[in-house]
């Protein structure tokens, strides 16, 4: 592999002073008055499609989809090109069953859209406690890779002080990000990575393609060469593996990505940021149009890595592939002491490092408005708090949440927490994807069937992963060396998307049959909300 100088390094953290400088600069700039709810949570409805469409797909494309997909497509080839398709086909759904519902009854949260026909505390609480299950793993996922991204991009000593030094760096900034930006604030930052992202990434894939005199066969040809798996590297079965049972669990994975990434809490509080239905229409017709885009151009540079850096360089710097972009711009720039090769390099390595800082500033904002609007405004206050205090509460717990997840990922930072990114698309094809379907479409849906798809889907989510495969039992698992994989599959969510909603129908038809009168009741609002909710009128 191509060894860059010290010029090289010195171009990198220039690159990332000034990206930091500015985007703190247009987060102060952009940020909330200290009494204005509205401007926090929604920006004033103020971004057009087109930039709320970006943000949205800025929010959607995390530093685990840019360097764990292009990793997985390197070094799994067919696997990795149906999780780069599932990922795109997720926002898809989201477009076209969800969005403008989700738009025409929400407010702030995800906890507005619940309780808009079922009021009370509890679903408050249980949309507070799901909105932080599915982003804190998230979190401290990006953290614990931002530390080893960080010590290989500036070719710092893998220890471990150098790593949560880098952590905690990244975690001080993203708190900055949520706490004084809100979601205007955060939402440039997100415009800003997605076009970095999008033209950089066009970029490297025209450089693989040129490399191959622009044949998409030769491409190929030379990835199954380079992977060192021959003609495997086209069929399933490099990621999971070939048996019937494997098969089902690679198929089980997909759907979880189709049915959980979409509707992860920072996302679906995107939707709530524009105008109107027809804005919100053609902000989900830019995000799913820039997302489609940038996976088939993941599916272009992780099958380029496999080609030009091979597998065994890949696995060599890290297992589960996620610098394989870093990998691959090193070996398109040629000559490590050329402009070309650092500009590409220093390019590529900035684009990760803002990706990282927008992912992790979103999650935050999305769980922290949670906890100040769900938990304390009216769960806690009962829906009497002023918006001064409100905004306040919300800052301090940007930084309660973004502290947590520092602590977490120094903790986690020599265990390989890609399980976590799983769970938390579990909870959300578990828990959230069957509430806000049940809420938005079911007349039925009782406040206990709320309760139970909420907690009964994310519950046997993180039971099932604890007891899991990709947990323990296997060499790529948390905890090689222990033996407690009850759950033989590495994701849960074949069996954890049905307990979510039969949990959630079980549970309505017990207050139908005990509860008469209060079912009444939800279905007279749900009866009164639902020309909004499905067709926007009033």
């Amino acid at each position: 592999m191509t060894d860059f100088s010290s010029g090289t390094q010195a171009t990198v953290l220039i690159l990332f002073t000034t990206l930091v400088t500015l985007t703190l600069l247009m987060c102060v700039m952009a940020g909330p008055e200290r009494d204005d709810l509205a401007n926090f949570y929604t920006g004033y409805l103020s971004l057009t499609p087109l930039k709320n469409g970006l943000a949205i797909a800025g929010d959607y494309i995390s530093a685990a989809t840019v360097l764990s997909t292009t990793g997985i497509v390197a070094l799994a080839g067919y696997d990795g090109y149906v999780l780069a398709v599932s990922t795109a086909l997720s926002l898809v759904l989201l477009m076209f069953l969800l969005a403008e519902p989700l738009r025409n009854a929400g407010s702030f949260t995800m906890g507005d859209v619940l309780a808009r026909t079922m009021p009370g505390r509890a679903v408050r609480i249980a949309a507070c406690v799901v909105t932080l299950a599915a982003t804190l793993p998230f979190l401290v996922v990006q953290l614990s890779g931002a530390g080893s991204l960080l010590t290989f991009i500036l070719d710092i000593p893998h220890g471990t002080g150098a790593r949560t030094i880098c952590i905690t760096l990244v975690g001080s900034l993203m708190i900055v990000y949520a706490a004084i930006g809100g979601m205007r604030g955060t939402a440039l930052i997100q415009m800003i990575k997605i076009v970095l992202l999008l033209g950089t990434s066009f970029v490297v894939a025209v450089l693989v393609l040129n490399r191959f005199d622009w044949s998409p066969g030769e491409v190929l040809r030379a990835a199954q060469q380079g992977s060192g798996a021959g003609p495997a590297f086209l069929q399933q079965g490099l990621q999971l593996g070939t048996s019937a049972g494997e098969r089902l669990d690679f198929v089980g994975l997909q759907i979880t990505v189709i049915l959980g990434v979409a509707c992860l809490p920072h996302i679906t509080m995107r939707l709530y940021s524009a105008r109107d239905v027809p804005a919100v229409r053609r902000s989900m017709s830019w995000a799913v149009s820039t997302v489609t885009t940038f996976c088939l151009l993941v599916i272009i540079m992780g099958t380029g890595a496999a080609a030009l850096v091979g597998s065994q360089y890949i696995t060599a710097a890290d297992p589960q592939g996620r610098t394989s972009i870093l990998m691959l711009s090193r070996v398109l720039g040629g000559d490590a002491s050329s402009v070309g090769a650092t500009v590409l390099y220093a390019a590529v390595a900035g684009v990760v490092f803002i990706t990282l800082l927008s992912s992790v500033a979103g999650m935050t904002l999305a769980a922290a408005s949670s906890l100040a609007h769900d938990l304390f405004a009216h769960a806690a206050r009962r829906g009497k708090a002023e918006p001064r205090t409100e905004m306040a509460v919300a800052t301090w717990a940007s930084v309660g949440v973004g502290t947590l997840a520092i602590v977490l990922a120094t903790l986690a930072q020599n265990w390989n927490v890609g399980v976590l990114t799983t769970l938390a698309i579990c909870i959300g094809a578990s828990a959230v994807a069957p509430a806000l379907t049940y809420s938005l479409f079911w007349r039925g849906f009782t406040r206990t069937g709320m309760l139970a798809t909420l907690y009964g889907g994310a519950g046997s989510a993180l039971i099932l992963m604890v007891f899991s495969q990709a947990v323990s039992g296997t060499p790529a698992a948390v905890f090689p060396n222990a033996d407690f994989d009850l759950f033989p599959m590495q994701s849960a969510g074949l069996v954890s998307i049905p307990f979510g909603y039969l949990a959630g129908w079980l549970g309505s038809r017990r207050d139908h049959r005990r509860r008469a009168a209060e079912s009444r009741e939800n279905l007279r609002l749900y009866e009164e909300n639902e020309p909004r909710l499905l067709a926007a009128a009033e």
